[in-house]
């Protein structure tokens, strides 16, 4: 076992479920675990599931997360596994469970190698030589040529520094101004130049007399002169190859480039492969009551524009896309609220989803160009809050309106984020250069300390989860071909994780940063004037969340002074986890305790 725990323990602490399960005799014998439906295999097992996905997690994310962080996040992966029933909750499963393991199981060496290639200087790679390629075996020849022809079709427009094989050889100690020399491309006499060959090149050499750098060629035959350094200038030693990328050094340039290529197309076609036949079929089967996936989409999203619906019919693609009927229970809907009106009678349930839709693009047009206008004015930190004001001015208002809807966004969105940080940080082109662009401006401290940028995506989970919460304890309903999609009841703790990361902690950071003065008494870098705004702007989306709720019709009027109250409660309670809270990210944990304090208070 992993993590200091032992396996004597974990058998010992199973003897009282064995005991409780065959303690008893007779002909068929009462079992306990049984009766309370809770599979004795799954409760034998549950530890060692746990430690082996915090041991996968963290090989994925090494240091980019607490040590806190990882248990937790295994623990809420096992949760999904093992009570997933809802069909946003399958569907998450499907995701996170059935693509990710088969991505990783697929898929890792690949990625490995396409980061081991990707972190060797080119001009470390072996320079093509005649003696070489006469004396090289018959497969790496073949694999030679073959990487040289697919080069020299894809070659146009992709050119470097160094990336000519054959042409200019700029040395390794060209930055002390050493010469640069041409290698003529087909000379008889053709000299590899890499870390795996002896160079004959310039070195400098420093004269204890004279004080001065001198050249001298290298001797390539014979063994090197005592004068040779093993040292860096400051005194360190060299560090040594590692044993895994030796093997990748015996490559030329253009064998190593064609190779990344290739990686990269082979983990694309994986990746589209794994969601076409795994997740395709068991999001099918589990969540969506057998109807194809892309075709219920279709229909959840455009069915009811009436021209698409015709020509889905005349085509014959009504059985593929799940078209929902026309309504009329205008009585019924108009019961709910105006909202629930305009949404099911006026616009049609399809219809509104495209306005959401619309409506977010329109947020994060306006946010970016906002983002982007200040980027030359404000410090990082500012631009980073604006993202979470962003979040709140998209899922606020929303979330009530469709809360379904806005889960399976989020689990989708939660999706795509990963693999495009798994290609990130697997550094798989063409798509990892502009990914790591576009995130550099509005990386902070945190995200330098591992190889995955986690500010986004934690965000994002702190958004999501007070809602994925919510939508599991609610009841669901709706018709073909929408069975369990309809969400019966709104509450304000579906909107608490956008509350406490979108209000709350970009409040404490602006406020903290530029006014904090007093310091918490256990010490940490959270202020009092931080804790205090994070409270206040916590209270306020708890307060304006229940003026929306009651204005849309979705719930009733209730005492303004026992809302005031509560909300004030689970504000300060919240803060005062915020400015506690030291072992693990506050975009994630927080947004869990305003949860439980807006769900235990009834607000």
């Amino acid at each position: 076992m992993a993590h200091g725990y032992s396996l004597t323990h974990w058998a010992i602490t199973i003897v009282p479920s064995i005991v409780a399960e065959f303690s008893f005799k007779g002909e068929n014998p009462p079992k306990v675990l049984t009766l309370l439906n809770i599979n004795p295999e799954i409760l034998v097992l549950l530890f060692p599931l746990h430690q082996a996905v915090a041991s996968v997690l963290q090989s994925l994310v090494t240091t980019s997360l607490l040590p806190a962080e990882i248990p937790l996040l295994a623990t809420g992966l096992i949760n999904i596994l093992l009570f997933a029933e809802s069909p946003q909750a399958e569907i998450f499963k499907a995701l996170l469970w059935l693509g990710g393991l088969s991505v990783y199981i697929s898929c890792k060496d690949v990625l490995c190698w396409e980061i081991v290639l990707a972190r060797i200087p080119s001009w470390k790679f072996r320079r093509p030589s005649l003696s070489q390629s006469q004396s090289e075996g018959r497969w790496n020849s073949i694999d030679r040529q073959v990487c040289d022809k697919v080069y020299d079709s894809l070659k146009d427009g992709y050119q470097s520094q160094s990336d000519d094989a054959d042409g200019w050889f700029v040395s390794a100690n060209a930055r002390l101004g050493h010469e640069v020399r041409w290698t003529p491309p087909r000379s008889k006499r053709q000299q590899s130049f890499s870390v795996v060959d002896t160079m004959d090149v310039h070195e400098p050499s420093f004269d204890a007399t004279s004080g001065l750098c001198s050249h001298r060629r290298r001797r390539r035959h014979t063994f090197s002169t005592v004068g040779d350094a093993r040292t860096t200038p400051s005194g360190r030693r060299k560090r040594s190859l590692p044993p895994t990328l030796r093997p990748f050094l015996s490559l030329t340039l253009v064998q190593a480039r064609v190779r990344k290529w290739a990686y990269a197309m082979f983990v694309y076609l994986i990746i589209l492969l794994i969601i076409l036949v795994p997740v395709r079929s068991y999001i099918s089967q589990n969540a969506l009551q057998g109807q194809e996936p892309f075709g219920w989409a279709v229909g959840y999203l455009f069915g009811n524009i009436p021209s698409l619906r015709f020509w889905l019919v005349m085509s014959g693609f009504d059985g593929w896309a799940s078209l929902p009927p026309w309504s009329d229970k205008v009585a019924e809907f108009c019961r709910l609220g105006w909202i629930e009106h305009l949404r099911r009678d006026t616009f049609g349930e399809a219809n509104t989803r495209l306005v959401i839709c619309a409506y977010c693009m329109l947020v994060l047009v306006v946010g970016m160009a906002l983002v982007i206008r200040l980027s030359t004015i404000v410090e990082v930190d500012t631009r980073r809050k604006i993202f979470h004001g962003m979040m709140v001015a998209m899922f606020l208002p929303t979330t009530f309106v469709d809360p379904a809807f806005t889960a399976l966004a989020m689990t989708l969105i939660l999706a795509i984020f990963l693999l495009l940080e798994l290609f990130r940080a697997s550094q798989v082109p063409p798509i990892s250069k502009p990914i790591t662009y576009f995130l550099a401006p509005y990386i902070d401290g945190r995200d330098y300390r591992g190889p995955v940028i986690i500010s986004h995506i934690f965000l994002l989970i702190g958004c999501g989860i007070p809602l994925w919460l919510t939508l599991a304890g609610a009841r669901h309903g709706g018709d073909w071909p929408w069975i369990g999609w309809e969400i019966e009841g709104r509450d304000i703790s579906m909107v608490s994780g956008v509350i406490c990361v979108g209000m709350g902690d970009a409040a404490a950071s602006l406020v903290g940063r530029r006014y904090g003065q007093k310091k918490w008494f256990w010490g940490g870098d959270k202020s009092l004037e931080g804790s205090f705004a994070f409270a206040v702007a916590v209270f306020v989306g708890i307060v304006a969340a229940r003026v929306w709720l009651v204005v849309g019709g979705w719930l009733p009027e209730i005492s303004a002074l026992d809302t005031l109250v509560k909300a004030m409660l689970a504000a300060a309670g919240s803060s005062f986890t915020e400015a506690v809270l030291t072992g693990g990210n506050d975009n994630v944990v927080v947004p869990l305790v305003l949860w439980l304090l807006v769900r235990g208070m009834r607000i």
